[in-house]
């Protein structure tokens, strides 16, 4: 995986610059989710073996996948650049506004419109909608060209909010609101620890790995030889570590997906509605703010991803791991995946229309 640099003049066109496996990810991510479906349908007893490997409700296994697929992202961020991200108050306001606002409103909107008659459904849509990206949108952006030191100084705050207002904007969402507005009510607790530990594991370990890794690796053999020589070396374990969570997490739920397939219809359609609008609309609201394309594309990809993680941790520990927001919150990945895939190329594709003369634009 690799981003543009500072410059145009000294960038490769965006598919040279990919690996081979990060040209044909959509095949790989299709082959995984096809073969998690199947060992959960086809395999007795493995989602139970999976589910029973735990520490402090955390899934080993899924947990060991997602610091794989994290790692090598956040060991190429340049952290002595943060400072700079933190202090563009265009991105920083137009991204909590998009995460906390927006986004969480536009999720329940769609979930009441489209899931009106299924309440446990709908529930876990709103779940979905609450736990903002912290993980995968590191790869969607790296892979859109976007800023990688914007993206982990956002995901660090989306992370920080998501320990404070998660609960709050629960209770507002599936209790105060639904009162005012006189529709039925759902009663939920969220474990704050759940929350932090989540938060911890699946960004604060590969986050201070990949600090750690850049500092010494700089301090001891230099910039140069750090990202001309160990980061492609460690690359692509990114997309190893990705495509091992997504076989373990359809495996976890693949019998409940293939048992209810008009089910799992009726929950994708406002999910695609959702990351759709999310993405396109964030990145033309960004554009007319004046952010240049790498930017938009990371405000984007962290308005439009979610926390999938988190939701179905929240939603299993809250409602059970056979409940009908538990099944939502499987959905979600496996509608995020493919879609925020796809508008990766839409990104690419938009880029010089919509970015014209923009530096930060990947040569094609």
């Amino acid at each position: 995986m690799s981003t543009p640099t500072a410059t145009a003049d000294t960038r490769s066109p965006v598919l040279q610059e990919m690996s081979f496996l990060d040209r044909w990810l959509p095949v790989w991510i299709l082959l995984a989710m096809v073969t998690g479906l199947l060992l959960g349908r086809f395999v007795p007893g493995l989602n139970t073996a999976l589910e029973a490997v735990k520490i402090g409700g955390i899934s080993v296994p899924i947990a060991l996948g997602l610091l794989v697929m994290m790692y090598p992202v956040l060991a190429k961020v340049r952290y002595d650049e943060t400072r700079r991200i933190s202090a563009d108050r265009r991105l920083m306001i137009s991204s909590l506004v998009l995460n906390w606002v927006v986004g969480p409103a536009l999720m329940i909107a769609l979930a009441w419109i489209f899931l009106a008659d299924l309440p446990e459904y709908r529930t876990g849509l709103i779940i979905v909608g609450l736990a903002r990206c912290i993980a995968m949108v590191l790869i969607w952006n790296d892979l859109a060209c976007g800023d990688r030191e914007a993206a982990a100084v956002l995901v660090a705050i989306n992370s920080v909010f998501q320990v404070i207002a998660f609960g709050a904007l629960g209770w507002f969402y599936l209790q105060l609101l639904p009162t005012w507005l006189g529709l039925p009510t759902t009663s939920a607790e969220f474990s704050v620890g759940t929350i932090v530990l989540s938060v911890l594991v699946f960004l604060g370990i590969p986050l201070l790995a990949g600090f750690l890794t850049r500092l010494i690796g700089e301090r001891t053999k230099g910039r140069a030889w750090y990202e001309e020589r160990f980061l492609p070396r460690i690359g692509p374990w990114a997309l190893y570590g990705l495509l091992f969570t997504i076989v373990l997490l359809f495996a976890l739920q693949g019998d409940a997906i293939t048992s209810n397939p008009l089910d799992v219809a009726r929950i994708a359609v406002p999910l695609v509605a959702y990351f759709a609008i999310m993405f396109l609309g964030s990145l033309l609201l960004t554009r007319a703010i004046g952010l240049n394309y790498a930017k938009s594309t990371t405000v984007a990809f962290t308005a439009a991803g979610n926390n999938f993680e988190l939701a179905i941790a929240v939603a299993i520990g809250t409602f059970g791991v056979t409940s009908g927001q538990a099944l939502a919150g499987v959905v979600g990945p496996l509608i995020e995946v493919p879609v925020l895939v796809a508008l990766v190329y839409v990104a690419l594709w938009l880029a010089p229309k919509l970015f014209p003369g923009d530096a930060t634009v990947p040569a094609r």
